[in-house]
């Protein structure tokens, strides 16, 4: 059925779009200018009036853009990137945002959405998209709201409350959230095949009976903003905790063998954020942010297949994240440049079947430097960075130098064509849990066995770029290229018939390649929309003793329409099917469909209908081609099919005034390092 509605949808928007413009006829409609302005590292989106009007949030905005590569799930705030390019970075006047950010942004202060899919040296490693939403500054009156959000067909909610208050040059900020679900039904199934050394082949299956995964947390933030025309000075406080265990508790079968499988883990996270931004002599600036996080984590985890196992973690984590940027905007090129300096750590006890203490020491030093401007009408942006990485752990010491040297260029071909072209060099370092010397059993045949001698990867890419746009049509065709040298790539180590998963560098290469086509059209303006996207992806993964490729298609589409206080809309993708390693990997489709009601200037109502037409509908699936170990994963889950969920938002402002864009902040840590099974949520 969701590869019909896939279907019907994208037919839908294609024929829609493929419509003559004489056969629409509007009332007072003026097409000033194209809302997408493509620049060296991205795009510019400024959102309609209809669009900002009708959006209760962060979420509620970004969910009616329907960026490419980006799945925007308004009911359960969050927002995944469909690649496995690196994550997504959601910021507010180009500083990170929290989940509450978001839910309390300043609609009317919306000026546009920076798309960045193509990030330079400034951001780091390992973020493919930023999403920067850029606001104006209010300097006078009072906003508060709540957002109530509760699914109708399960135990699933959020409540949020938020307030900020501007007098002069001060800004006050509250917000509390309340999360909390119980989720049932789910479905899991894997048939495994092992190996042994003498020849046999164990088959093993393993399905759920009954499994509930339930969460109780709160989150509170506080923010205290002083500011001018040529200055920020902002401070921000935030913790988060559970008010109940986080708890998974599954009764599984093996072989028509019963057994029990139980977690329960509270996590608590208090951060303090100081950021301070200068302007002078008119084109430079000075930015400086310094971040302290603690991470206190207590687990009990229970896997009692082939007989009992059970331990309790206890970790704690210690961050300090400071930054340095300095920013002359010359004509015709703006410099950047700056420093990033991090240190953590981690002290992790293991107790009870796994017996371990972990402590590992960590830090960073990161220099970048970027040119990023224009020579006629070529544009470009080029830059290095540069990091030293320091790991300890027991024995294990090792000590890396790292460089990332980054090129993009793009030329306009034509009136509203444009060409553009990105080379990269870059390192990935791998999840400090990965690199633990910790072991833990995954099951009766298999062990997670961390490798902290794991060194950091090369990865080069090569990004071309055609875009074409309209006032009312945007269209991009790009391909894209990455090799992965001595990549971090899993292995499964065979020994007296038990099974370790680890990984490891040695000669290993993992690549892919993918052509993909995105477009969008204004079918009406300021009234119906369609997007449509899809692509080709081929991958590569060269290990040690295996080679294993795979081909497949991700796609999506959407349909927006604005009548009057109505917004009706309607989104699909297929999710996001790859290969890393010895894994194929199927990230779960979605498809859903939104209305959204404005009772006033203060009041709105929203119903979400996620995965219609579905009584269990696939949130995982996974395979595993190893020699040694085969398998085949899938989980369904009941309470996903057919999930209604309500939201009501309300909002009210007075004596808002507005100028200059403000920068908000966060950059708190959330890393544990601690080991865990991959237990399926």
């Amino acid at each position: 059925m969701k590869r019909l509605l896939f279907f019907m949808m994208a037919v839908c928007a294609m024929t829609a779009a493929a419509q003559e413009e004489k056969s629409v006829t509007l009332d007072e409609v003026t097409v000033k200018g194209s809302r997408t302005v493509q620049k060296v590292d991205g795009q510019w989106i400024y959102p309609s009036k209809q669009q900002i009007e009708s959006s209760s949030n962060g979420y509620s905005l970004l969910a009616k853009l329907t960026l490419p590569h980006i799945r925007v799930d308004e009911a359960m705030n969050s927002i995944t990137a469909l690649t496995n390019l690196g994550s997504v970075q959601v910021r507010i006047n180009d500083i990170i945002a929290t989940r509450e950010d978001l839910l309390s942004l300043d609609m009317q202060g919306v000026d546009r959405i920076e798309f960045i899919d193509n990030p330079g040296v400034r951001y780091g490693e390992d973020i493919a998209y930023i999403i920067n939403i850029r606001v104006k500054k209010p300097t006078s009156g009072y906003v508060v709201g709540s957002q109530l959000t509760n699914t109708l067909t399960t135990v699933n909610g959020s409540e949020s409350l938020f307030g900020k208050v501007n007098h002069g040059r001060s800004e006050f900020a509250l917000n509390y959230s309340l999360d909390y679900r119980n989720f049932k039904g789910a479905a899991y199934n894997e048939t495994s095949a092992y190996h042994l050394e003498n020849g046999d082949v164990v088959t093993m299956n393993r399905h759920s009976q009954n499994t509930q995964n339930k969460n109780l947390s709160h989150q509170a933030q506080f923010t205290y903003s002083l500011s001018d025309s040529s200055y920020v000075l902002q401070a921000k406080l935030k913790g988060s905790t559970n008010i109940c265990p986080q708890r998974r508790d599954a009764s599984m079968v093996l072989n028509e063998t019963p057994y029990d499988e139980h977690s329960s883990s509270r996590n608590s996270l208090p951060s303090i954020d100081v950021y301070y931004h200068q302007d002078f002599l008119r084109h430079q600036s000075l930015t400086a942010n310094v971040v302290g996080t603690y991470i206190k984590t207590t687990g009990d985890i229970e896997n009692n297949e082939g007989g009992d196992y059970h331990y309790t973690t206890d970790g704690q984590t210690y961050t300090l994240w400071s930054e340095a940027i300095y920013e002359n905007r010359l004509k015709p090129f703006t410099l950047s440049t700056g420093a990033q300096f991090a240190q953590r750590y981690s002290h992790n006890i293991y107790q009870g079947d796994v017996e371990a203490t972990n402590d590992m020491h960590t830090s960073s030093l990161y220099l970048f430097s970027q040119l990023k401007g224009h020579l006629g009408l070529l544009n470009y942006m080029g830059g290095l960075g540069v990091s030293r990485r320091y790991y300890r752990q027991a024995d294990t010491k090792q000590n890396f130098w790292l460089f990332r040297p980054k090129l993009t260029v793009s030329y306009p071909i034509a009136e509203g064509l444009k060409l553009k072209y990105d080379f990269e060099i870059s390192q990935h370092t791998s999840q400090i849990a990965l690199v633990s010397d910790v072991s833990i059993k995954q099951n009766s045949m298999e062990t997670i066995l961390g490798n902290p001698d794991i060194h950091p990867n090369r990865m080069t890419s090569h990004h071309l770029l055609l875009s074409y746009d309209t006032p009312r049509f945007t269209s991009e065709l790009q391909g894209y290229y990455r090799i992965n040298s001595h990549c971090n790539m899993e292995k499964y180590i065979r020994q007296n018939g038990h099974f370790y998963q680890t990984q490891t560098n040695a000669d290993n290469e993992c690549s892919f390649f993918y052509v993909e086509s995105y477009n969008q059209w204004d079918i009406i303006p300021d009234k119906l929309s369609a997007t449509v996207y899809g692509g080709i992806y081929r991958f590569f993964n060269f290990g040690e003793d295996y080679t294993h490729t795979y081909t497949s298609f991700n796609g999506g589409c959407s349909l927006e329409a604005y009548l009057g206080s109505w917004v009706l809309g309607a989104y699909a993708d297929n999710g996001w099917n790859f290969m890393e390693g010895e894994h194929r990997g199927h990230q779960a489709p979605a498809w859903y469909f939104t209305a959204s009601y404005r009772m006033s200037d203060a009041l709105s109502i929203s119903l979400f209908v996620q995965h219609p037409f579905s009584q269990h509908p696939l949130t995982n699936k996974t395979e595993v081609v190893s020699r040694y170990v085969q398998k085949d994963i899938s989980q369904h889950y009941r309470d996903y099919g057919n999930m209604i969920t309500l939201k009501l938002s309300w909002r009210l402002d007075r004596g808002r005034k507005y100028r200059d864009i403000q920068r908000t902040m966060n950059h708190s840590d959330n890393e544990t390092g601690i080991v865990s099974p991959k237990l399926i949520e």
